[in-house]
């Protein structure tokens, strides 16, 4: 996948790669914001994951995931606030998303 300097030009990249589903966290899950199909941990793997910090306030800084359903019938992106405006997640989902950077 690509570097990309801001989340907008990231979105834009990826919706024309295909990942055009949009994702929400609830809990311990992960929910299509059009159709409402969840996944949970175990039936996604995240393909990529690129950190944007805000460039002039810190509290700005988000994690985009991008994300496809095991059988490769979902594929989208996640956006999360990290540190404390972060979406309150399970443990199963935390460990999912804890990805190490390259």
């Amino acid at each position: 996948m690509n570097q990309y300097d801001n989340l907008v030009e990231a979105l834009a990249d990826l919706k024309q790669k295909g990942y055009t589903t949009d994702f929400n966290i609830a809990f311990d899950q992960i929910k299509c914001s059009a159709t409402g199909n969840c996944l949970r941990p175990e039936q996604f793997t995240i393909v990529s994951h690129h950190r944007f910090e805000g460039d002039t306030d810190p509290d700005n800084a988000s994690v985009l995931y991008v994300i496809e359903s095991l059988d490769q019938q979902m594929k989208g992106t996640l956006i999360n606030a990290y540190g404390i405006y972060g979406d309150p997640l399970s443990d199963d989902m935390i460990r999912k998303l804890t990805v190490s950077e390259q």
